[in-house]
Parts: structure tokens; C-alpha cells; sequence
């Protein structure tokens, strides 16, 4: 983790004129349409000076043009890749700042971009997307995410923001009424925030306030209360407390990366990676590794689920159906790869054979998941399921004859009837053998599945469709 600097990052005067040059670059060709050629002018001008609040608020101005105009976000891999910390906070702002700009409503960036800020110094850059990200995520009424409150809450409280951490608390304690830990901090707040009113109405304003940041922090230290930290967190500082006093031990390491892979919140997750990565280089074992890509295909599934339930809120729109499926697309793209490393690496888990199998059907890819799965299927333990598949892989690969064998084969090996895997396993048999024309033992399998649940999938169409064909010879 970066160290957190102890003072505001100041800027230059002859910074902040040099980094005018590229926002006025900027706002020409972003008149023209040229919107993304202008997010990288002002990205740039903001590398210059990142305290350039009128250039963050403009930025903004032109994502939304963009967006109103059919620009598309970034990638679901390459929005990991840049929300993912690195040592460098300013570069890390500005890494969640692009995702932004190219998806101006994305909470997760918003998230990413004032943490960084606040650790990295630039804070009025902080104060400027405060009430932006808390408006943000309020909007979402029933799906606003707790966490991202609480984030909020913890930046404000960083900088004796009080009224602001008070409120994004009282945001937190709407969607966790029940928690006694968040009403005593509540509490808190409010008490700090009347001892402390008026403390940065100086004549330097908030930016001179926080100039001194080294004793403030020393102060806050000595007034957090530790006990009012919710569970999640009080896990965390006490997972972290036993790493640093035996920083050896891969035991507590582990134990340190599930707190903080628990909060499901981004910036928690990518320190998990940066620390099994750290373990990774400095050992080699590969089980470090598989934990990082462990940890990514729990961010892919979170992410991909909130596209999922935005369809469903918006089964009208064509672009949330078009960004979920290239994102589903992505996920699996993903998980195919990291599978298959792990299967190099771990050859006698049929199991990670048999996952990545199923990556490559749903890809399409069926004549290369065949020989995977007829490798799986060597397992025991998994056979049945991998000769359901292998059977579904031959039949979607044009081998249709091959297809009702092989289900034919776990059909007669799998002991138990009328569960989930049998109803797969008859139905996709049934396809297959309609497929070539055996129409007879076909509507047998499709007959079974209808009594045992009559609205399986379309058996009840096929059945219908079947007798009409046999009732006209």
C-alpha cells in the first residue's frame, strides 16, 4: 500500500498554468464531438495539476455529452485493471477518473477515485466529488450499497469533516436500521460535529485547515473509537494486527485477505491481491496465485450480476441488454483462462478440467471443450456431470448420434431420477434423438420429463409437435 502523504499535495503555480494548456485543448476539441480525444487532454492536464477542481467539473460535463451522444464505457476487464490500486495514489485517481469519464454514473469508480484522493493529499478534488458520489449512490434508493456509505462516512471522518460524515452515516443507518454499532457512530458524529462547528472557517478555508495534517491525524487517532467500527471492519483491524505481529505466517496472511475480501468492496479486494501477489513473486507457489484469480472471478460475478438486475429494472433498454451480454462475454473469457492455469498447474483436479470446460461450451467453443471434458470425465466424482455435458458439447458440435450414446451411457450410470441432473440428462438425450430422427424413443424422454415437471424447459411444445407429426403419417 502507498504511504498516506501528511500534508495537502500543493501545486505549483507554473503546474497549474502548464496544465491549463491541455483543459483548453480540451474544451476545443470536445466542442468538435471529439470526446474521447478530450478525456485524455484533460486526464493529461490533470497529471499536472490534480487539484484543478474547475478542470474535474468540466471533465464531467464532457462524460455526460459523451454518454448522451452513445459512448460506451470501457471494458468490464479494463475497468478491473484501472480501479485495481497500484503504489501511486495521484495515478490511481486518475485511472478511476477515465473509467469514469467514459461511464459517468459508475459508483465503483467514483469509490476508487476519492479514496485515492484522500490518500494521496488532493483534497478538495475530495471535497468537489464527495456529494457526488453520495447523491450517486442515494439514487439508487433500494440498491444503494451500505458499503459505499460507509466509505464516504470513513474519507470524511479522515478529513474532521464532520456534518458531511455525519450525513453519509445517517444515509448507512437507513439501510441498516438495525445496527447498534452505526447509531452509536452516529452519535459520535454529531457530538464531533458540534464541539468541532466553525473549526475550518479560517481565512485559508478548508484547503489551509488541512495543511497540518500530521498533528490532525494524530488527534483523530486518539479520538477513534475502535469499537464503533462495524464488524467487517473490526475483523479487518484485527486480521491486520496479527499479520504485522507474524508477517511470516501464510496463516494470517489468509486470514487477513478473507477480511478483506468479505467486504465485497473493491478497494478492499485490491489490496487482497496486493498482498497475495506480494506472497506469489516473493515464494513462487502457484496457490497464491490461484487466491488472486479466486478473488477476480468474485468481482467478475458482482459486477456482472448489477448488469444483470439493471436489465431487469430496464428490460426496454437495448444498450443494458448489449452491455450485460459483452460483459457476461468478458467473465467467461476470463474464468477460461484462469482455469485453465490453474488445471496446468494442478493436474490431477479433474475438477478445475471440468470448469473450464464448461467456459469453453458456453463460449461456443464445443469441439474444443469435448477432449476437456472427456478428460474430466475420468473423474469419479464428476463423471456424471461431465458426460452430461460432453453429451450436450456433441450434439451442439453437429454429432448428434454421439451425443445420445454418451447420454444414453450417464443416463444408465447415474443411480437417482426425477432431480435437476437427470431432467438434464433426458431432455438433452431427447434432443439429440430427435435430432436424428428416432422420434419414438424421443417422445418417451420428453413424456417422462413432462410427469415429473410438466413446464420443463419446452418439453410439453415438443411433445405436442411430436404426436402432430406422427398422427399426419
Amino acid at each position: 500500500m502507498a504511504e498516506e502523504p501528511k500534508v495537502y499535495q500543493e501545486v505549483p503555480d507554473d503546474q497549474r498554468t502548464k496544465a491549463q494548456t491541455f483543459f483548453s485543448r480540451g474544451k476545443t476539441v470536445a466542442d468538435t464531438g471529439q470526446f474521447d480525444y478530450a478525456v485524455e487532454m484533460f486526464l493529461q492536464g490533470l497529471a499536472i495539476d490534480p487539484e484543478a477542481v474547475e478542470a474535474h467539473k468540466d471533465l464531467r460535463m464532457i462524460a455526460m455529452k459523451r454518454k448522451a451522444s452513445g459512448g460506451k464505457p470501457v471494458g468490464m476487464f479494463d475497468k478491473m485493471k484501472l480501479l485495481r490500486s497500484g503504489k501511486e495514489e495521484k495515478t490511481n485517481m486518475l485511472n478511476a477518473e477515465k473509467v469514469m469519464s467514459f461511464d459517468p454514473g459508475s459508483t465503483d469508480a467514483m469509490q476508487a477515485m476519492i479514496v485515492a484522493a484522500n490518500k494521496g493529499g488532493f483534497w478538495e478534488t475530495v471535497m468537489w466529488l464527495g456529494p457526488i458520489f453520495e447523491e450517486a449512490n442515494a439514487s439508487l434508493g433500494k440498491k444503494a450499497e451500505y458499503q459505499k456509505f460507509i466509505v464516504l462516512r470513513d474519507v470524511y471522518k479522515d478529513l474532521q469533516q464532520w456534518a458531511l460524515a455525519v450525513r453519509a452515516c445517517q444515509y448507512a443507518c437507513q439501510l441498516k436500521p438495525e445496527d447498534m454499532d452505526l447509531g452509536s457512530e452516529l452519535k459520535r458524529l454529531s457530538v464531533l460535529e458540534t464541539m468541532r462547528k466553525g473549526n475550518y472557517a479560517g481565512s485559508e478555508g478548508f484547503r489551509g485547515s488541512m495543511r497540518d495534517r500530521d498533528g490532525q491525524q494524530k488527534q483523530m487517532e486518539s479520538e477513534r473509537d475502535v469499537k464503533s467500527a462495524g464488524f467487517l471492519e473490526r475483523t479487518i483491524i484485527d486480521a491486520e494486527a496479527q499479520y504485522k505481529a507474524d508477517p511470516t505466517e501464510p496463516g494470517k496472511m489468509l486470514k487477513l485477505v478473507e477480511a478483506l475480501v468479505k467486504t465485497e468492496q473493491m478497494e478492499f479486494e485490491n489490496r487482497a491481491i496486493e498482498i497475495l501477489q506480494e506472497w506469489y513473486e516473493k515464494t513462487k507457489q502457484f496457490r497464491f496465485r490461484r487466491n488472486i484469480g479466486q478473488v477476480n472471478i468474485k468481482m467478475w460475478n458482482r459486477m456482472v450480476r448489477a448488469k444483470r438486475e439493471e436489465v431487469k429494472a430496464n428490460p426496454a433498454n437495448e444498450q443494458m441488454k448489449k452491455d450485460y451480454e459483452q460483459a457476461r462475454h468478458d467473465q467467461l473469457e476470463f474464468e477460461l483462462k484462469e482455469y485453465a492455469e490453474w488445471a496446468e498447474n494442478y493436474p490431477t483436479e479433474m475438477i478445475l478440467r471440468f470448469e473450464q470446460a464448461k467456459r469453453l461450451f458456453m463460449l461456443k467453443r464445443f469441439d474444443e471443450a469435448i477432449p476437456v471434458l472427456q478428460q474430466s470425465a475420468n473423474d469419479p466424482k464428476i463423471r456424471a456431470d461431465s458426460y452430461t455435458w460432453l453429451g450436450k458439447a456433441f450434439y451442439e458440435a453437429g454429432f448428434p448420434d454421439e451425443a445420445a450414446q454418451i447420454l444414453e451411457t450417464a443416463i444408465n450410470e447415474y443411480p437417482l431420477r426425477n432431480d435437476d441432473k437427470s431432467k438434464d440428462m433426458f431432455y438433452w438425450r431427447a434432443r439429440s434423438l430427435e435430432q436424428i430422427n428416432d422420434s419414438e424413443a424421443a417422445l418417451k424422454l420428453y413424456s417422462q420429463l413432462a410427469q415429473w415437471q410438466f413446464n420443463y424447459l419446452d418439453a410439453q411444445q415438443r411433445i405436442k409437435k411430436l404426436r402432430e407429426e406422427r398422427a399426419k403419417k
